[in-house]
C-alpha cells in the first residue's frame, strides 16, 4: 500500500527491480540499486537524529545523489525541501530559516558561496556535502559555525544496515516547495505525502504512462511540475533522465540518445525549442508533449504538432497549491486549442463567484479546486494560509467539518460543455478604459504576429485610461528590426482599440523566474519608472 512518497520507489524495486529507474550523463540506476541507495541515505540521516517531519533542504543540479536525498528524506521520515539550483546565497538562506531547516545537502562549491547567508539559519545543524575531494573546498564548518560538515559517502549506511522509518501515514508532511509570489518573499507550500501520490498516480493516468515510458527531465525539480516528472514516472516504472537545462539543442540531442517518449515544459522553453531542427531520430519515439506553467500560443502549439506528427499534445493547468488541476484531452485540441481543459482524475474544479456561488456557463468566476490534492497550507503563515485555503463551496452542513479547497486567484470560464478557459490571474487583470482585459489575449494575438519570440503583456497606471496595456517583446529570429511601430499595427488588425498596447518595450531577453516562467512582477518593478505618465 502507497502511503508514503518512498513507497513508489519500493515498490517499483519488487516489481521492476532490474529496469532502468533513473539516468544521469552516463550513469544510470536501475530501481532496485536506486531504492538500495535510497535506504542507505535513510539510514544516515537517523544516525544525525533526524525526527519525523524534519526538514532536509536538497540544494543541487538534477543528479542521482538529489533524487537519492529527495525519497532518502521520506524513508527516513523527514520532509524534503528541494532548492533551486539558480537561487542567490541569500534567497537559499531565507527558505532554509523560514521552515527550519535542520539538515542541508549540497556540494563543497554551493557551500562556499552559502557560507556568509548561513549565519542566519539557527537551526541548521548538518550539512553533507556530494563530491567532496581531500584537502577540496567547504570540507569542514567554518570556526564557530552551529553546523557539522559529513562527506555523502561517509554519511551512508552499507547495505546490510539500511533501514526505513516506519509509523509515518499519508498526511504526514513529505515536501514544502517555495514558489514566489506577486509580491513579499516567497512562500513554503506544504505538500503531504498523500498529495504528493495521488497526483502522481492521476497524472500518470491521463498521460497514460507505462513502465515503457522514457520521461526527460527538463524542469527543476523545485518546481511542481518537475518534481511531477519523477513521481508518475516511479509510480508506474518508467525510466526518467535528468538534465540541467543550458542549451534548447540539448533537449534535442538527449531525446534522440535516449529515446525519449515523454517531455514537459513551459511556454518560455517550448518557444525556444519550436525553433530548433528536430532531426527524426529525436522525434521518433515521442509519445507525448506536455505544456504546463502559461498558456501555450496557438502559433506554437501549431509548430510543435508539426514538428512531433505522432506525439499528443497535452495542455495542462495547475498551481502549485493543488499541484495539478486540469488537462486538455488531445483529442478535443483542434476543436478548442485554448482551453485548459477538465479537471484530472480524482479532482473536481468549480467556477465560482465573489459570493461563493457557482457561475453558470459562459460566466468569468474563480477557479477553486477540491479533492485529495489541496496542499497542507503555507509553511508558518497563518494570514496567507487562509487567504487561499478556505472551505469548499457548496459543501455546508452543521454536522460537517469544513472542507478545505484551494481558491486559486485564477479567473476561468467553462463553456456549455463542461470545459474550462483561463482569463487570467485576479492580480494581473490590466483595467483599462473601463475593460478588464487579459493578459493571455494580448499576448496571443502578438504571437500571432510572427514578430514576437516572447510576450508579456502588464498593466502600468495611466492617468487617463487608469491602466494602460504595456508590451514587452522580444524579437523573432526573422524580426531582428521589431519596432513598436510594426508590431501596434500589425496587432491592430485583430484587437479592440482598449486592447491595442499603450506602449510596447522590445528586450532581446525577457527576464525569468527560477522556474522558467516569465518574471512578470521583475518586469514591472524594472519598467515602472520607465513608462509612468
Amino acid at each position: 500500500m502507497r502511503t508514503n512518497l518512498h513507497h513508489l520507489l519500493e515498490q517499483r524495486a519488487t516489481t521492476h527491480g532490474g529496469s532502468s529507474a533513473l539516468t544521469f550523463k552516463d550513469t544510470t540506476r536501475t530501481y532496485a540499486e536506486l531504492w538500495r541507495d535510497v535506504r542507505e541515505f535513510a539510514t544516515g540521516l537517523a544516525r544525525l537524529g533526524l525526527d519525523r517531519e524534519d526538514r532536509v533542504a536538497v540544494f543541487l543540479d538534477k543528479r542521482i545523489e538529489t533524487v537519492t536525498a529527495i525519497f532518502g528524506t521520506s524513508a527516513a521520515g523527514g520532509a524534503f525541501v528541494p532548492v533551486n539550483p539558480l537561487l542567490r546565497p541569500q534567497q537559499v538562506a531565507y527558505i532554509l530559516a523560514d521552515c527550519d531547516v535542520r539538515v542541508l545537502i549540497t556540494s563543497p562549491e554551493r557551500l562556499q558561496l552559502l557560507q556568509e547567508a548561513l549565519g542566519g539559519c539557527p537551526a541548521l545543524e548538518h550539512v553533507v556535502l556530494v563530491d567532496t575531494t581531500p584537502g577540496g573546498p567547504g570540507q569542514a564548518a567554518p570556526a564557530q559555525s552551529a553546523y557539522q560538515v559529513h562527506r555523502w559517502d561517509g554519511l551512508r549506511g552499507d547495505d546490510a544496515d539500511a533501514a526505513v522509518a516506519q509509523g509515518g501515514i499519508d498526511q504526514d508532511i513529505a515536501a514544502i516547495l517555495y514558489t514566489s509570489g506577486s509580491t513579499g518573499k516567497p512562500k513554503g507550500v506544504v505538500l503531504s505525502h498523500r498529495n504528493l501520490i495521488v497526483g502522481a498516480e492521476s497524472v500518470s493516468e491521463y498521460l497514460g504512462n507505462t513502465a515503457d515510458d522514457v520521461i526527460l527531465s527538463v524542469l527543476p525539480l523545485s518546481f511542481d511540475a518537475g518534481f511531477s516528472q519523477l513521481t508518475t514516472a516511479f509510480s508506474v516504472g518508467a525510466h526518467v533522465v535528468l538534465m540541467n537545462y543550458l542549451l534548447p539543442r540539448d533537449v534535442v540531442r538527449l531525446c534522440a540518445r535516449h529515446r525519449v517518449t515523454g517531455l514537459t515544459c513551459v511556454p518560455p522553453l517550448w518557444f525556444q525549442i519550436a525553433d530548433l531542427d528536430w532531426p527524426e531520430e529525436a522525434t521518433r519515439h515521442l509519445r507525448y508533449f506536455a505544456n504546463t506553467g502559461g498558456r501555450m500560443p496557438r502559433v506554437t502549439l501549431d509548430r510543435l504538432r508539426a514538428t512531433f506528427p505522432a506525439a499528443a499534445p497535452f495542455l495542462m493547468y495547475g498551481l502549485t497549491e493543488a499541484f495539478r488541476s486540469t488537462y486538455l484531452d488531445p483529442a478535443e485540441v483542434d476543436r478548442r486549442p485554448s482551453s485548459i481543459g477538465k479537471a484530472i482524475p480524482d479532482a473536481e474544479i468549480l467556477v465560482v463567484r465573489e459570493d461563493g456561488t457557482e457561475c453558470a456557463p459562459g460566466e468569468e468566476g474563480e477557479l477553486v479546486h477540491r479533492g485529495a490534492l489541496v496542499a497542507l497550507g503555507y509553511w508558518n503563515d497563518p494570514a496567507r494560509t487562509a487567504e487561499r485555503f478556505r472551505p469548499a463551496p457548496g459543501r455546508d452542513g452543521a454536522w460537517r467539518a469544513p472542507e478545505i479547497a484551494v481558491w486559486s486567484g485564477d479567473r476561468v470560464v467553462r463553456d456549455e460543455e463542461g470545459f474550462l478557459y483561463f482569463v487570467g490571474r485576479k492580480d494581473e487583470m490590466i483595467k483599462t478604459s473601463g475593460y478588464r482585459v487579459s493578459p493571455a489575449e494580448v499576448e496571443e494575438v502578438a504571437y500571432a504576429t510572427g514578430l514576437v519570440r516572447d510576450a508579456v503583456a502588464l498593466g502600468v497606471a495611466d492617468a487617463r485610461l487608469g491602466q494602460k496595456v504595456l508590451l514587452v517583446v522580444s524579437p523573432a529570429g526573422t524580426a531582428a528590426d521589431l519596432t513598436e511601430v510594426t508590431l501596434v499595427e500589425a496587432m491592430r488588425r485583430s484587437l479592440p482599440l482598449y486592447m491595442v498596447p499603450g506602449a510596447v518595450v522590445v528586450r532581446e531577453e525577457i527576464p525569468r523566474s527560477p522556474n522558467g516562467k516569465f518574471d512578470r512582477a521583475l518586469l514591472r518593478a524594472e519598467l515602472a519608472a520607465e513608462v509612468r505618465a
